[in-house]
């Protein structure tokens, strides 16, 4: 009698029969409507750190001289709840590391990793160090040997601050990828994903409690529940629904309102939990009714270009765009100076994606491919 590996429920959509019995090397179909949600959740961080942030709203602030909630009230009310993004980029991460990763073997998720990550952050880096030459004022610029680590992305693992004060996140995600190595180097399934969320689940419960800095480290808890609830929703997407996955997605979400409400005391203060929440609840609805193939129809191309705009964006338009602002702000209408800002960004981000980042992607695989190639002919 014939068995389907790792699957979990004998009530599979039909489609989601085919998904599984597809060859792993199999390209899987795009979810578009995924980047329609990464370019939305960078649209709510840049707002948010441009308008609706604490520090803006500081009497005589370097950004814009006088509260923000003053000048533009409406938008900050908004705006004071685009931070929720960050938490939003974490899920999807969760899910689209998950679904890339899948069949693959650990060279090929690291070498996957550093050309998506680096090609896009080494000019960002540069990028913002030269704006903070021209512009100075609104940040203070870290020294040279500061700048040059920050080439690294371990910077935090260092204690030395950030060019741009959005690459904690960064470290959240590399953190995020050595933990998920160790599955993929055993090879994904259904079962291994799940115990893997159920571990890291615990262990990022356990280790405020614990007070041991390595667990602290390791675990993530001020992530974790995030990346955790993007996995399942992946393992939905993949191999259906059941009631673990919904008692994972759940637990998730619980765990996570508390880091939300964490995230508001300690840094935010402009925003309330009940809002914060709805928003980060509709966005899980949302990607649940994309996990269980609602959204499939969606295909519009337009949105793999916003998607990939979604990278560079963040990484360039905190630091540079602040210290803009900080430079125009009596000059015209703050709105309009805002929606020219962000506008753009957004084109200097389609440029990078596209001079910066397709190159670099090219020449760092065919390099690291043949790297690792001399390597394993070597150990031979």
């Amino acid at each position: 009698m014939s068995t389907m590996v790792d699957r979990p429920t004998q009530q599979l959509r039909t489609v989601q029969v085919r998904r599984q019995a597809a060859p792993l090397g199999r390209e899987r179909p795009r979810l578009y409507a995924i980047d329609g949600i990464r370019l939305v959740a960078a649209l709510m961080v840049a707002v948010h750190h441009y308008v609706g942030s604490w520090r803006v709203d500081q009497p005589g602030n370097a950004v814009w001289g006088r509260p923000v909630s003053d000048t533009m009230p409406t938008v900050f009310h908004f705006a004071a709840y685009g931070w929720i993004g960050v938490e939003i980029f974490f899920v999807i991460s969760g899910f689209v590391i998950c679904m890339s990763c899948w069949g693959r073997t650990p060279r090929e998720f690291f070498v996957s990793r550093v050309i998506r990550l680096y090609p896009a952050y080494w000019f960002g880096i540069a990028f913002t160090t030269a704006m903070l030459v021209v512009l100075p004022g609104v940040w203070d610029r870290l020294k040279l040997r500061d700048i040059l680590l920050n080439f690294t992305m371990l910077q935090s693992g260092s204690g030395v601050a950030n060019v741009d004060r959005v690459y904690w996140t960064l470290w959240s995600e590399l953190r995020f990828y050595l933990l998920f190595l160790v599955v993929v180097a055993t090879g994904l399934t259904y079962r291994k994903v799940v115990i893997f969320c159920c571990v890291w689940g615990a262990a990022a419960m356990l280790a405020p409690v614990a007070e041991f800095r390595l667990l602290t480290l390791a675990a993530n808890p001020e992530g974790a529940w995030f990346f955790i609830a993007g996995l399942a929703l992946y393992l939905m997407h993949r191999f259906g629904q059941d009631l673990l996955l919904w008692g994972i997605l759940g637990m998730a979400w619980l765990m996570g309102q508390r880091q939300l409400g964490l995230r508001i005391d300690n840094t935010e203060h402009v925003s309330g939990w009940r809002g914060s929440m709805v928003i980060y609840t509709v966005f899980l609805l949302a990607m649940v009714a994309i996990a269980l193939g609602a959204t499939d129809r969606v295909r519009w191309k337009w949105l793999v270009t916003a998607g990939s705009l979604t990278y560079p964006l963040y990484l360039i338009h905190y630091v540079a765009g602040t210290a803009l602002i900080g430079q125009l702000r009596d000059t015209m209408d703050p709105r309009l100076l805002v929606a020219l800002v962000i506008g753009g960004f957004l084109v200097l981000s389609w440029f990078v994606h596209r001079v910066v980042e397709r190159p670099a992607v090219r020449v760092l695989k065919r390099g690291l491919d043949t790297s690792f190639a001399r390597l394993r002919h070597a150990g031979a």
